[in-house]
């Protein structure tokens, strides 16, 4: 996918709200592939919706910049979705940014939480299948917060 110029902000680099326009348009094609693209939603009148992202920028994305998404399947049940991504530089391969997100099967009609169909759930269950190969991320479920060195007195209460 390429940078858009409207996307560079004032520090010359790409504007942090569109790194999630660059992860969602890779879990679209995600969800195109489970069956679960526009058309699905317009047929069945289901969907889903983000309920918590999680993303780490690690390094800087230009307008001259290409990059690749890729999304892996960390885990789902019938109505929750577990996503991880990784945005790369198109040709270099360096990384730019890492996505987590929780997203949740939603029926259009009452507006809440709903299983998956079965033909989903088929479907969901062989990516999950083909993403288990994969290695873990080893930054899954990384924390956000200041890290502080720790004091002598704090290393050796730790060691008791």
């Amino acid at each position: 996918m390429r940078v858009e110029p409207g996307w560079i902000d004032y520090n010359g680099h790409l504007n942090m709200a569109y790194y999630n326009v660059l992860f969602d348009r890779a879990i679209e094609e995600a969800w195109i592939a489970l069956g679960m693209g526009s058309d699905y939603t317009a047929e069945r009148n289901l969907t889903t919706f983000a309920a918590q992202a999680h993303l780490s920028y690690r390094r800087e994305v230009g307008l001259i910049d290409a990059v690749r998404v890729t999304a892996q399947l960390i885990d789902y049940d019938e109505k929750r979705l577990h996503i991880y991504s990784e945005m790369r530089h198109a040709q270099e391969g360096w990384l730019a940014a890492i996505s987590e997100t929780l997203h949740l099967h939603v029926d259009l009609a009452t507006r809440k939480v709903a299983p998956f169909p079965a033909d989903i759930q088929a479907a969901l269950a062989a990516m999950k299948a083909a993403h288990g190969r994969l290695p873990r991320p080893a930054e899954l479920g990384a924390t956000i917060g200041l890290r502080r060195p720790q004091s002598s007195a704090q290393r050796g209460r730790a060691l008791n």
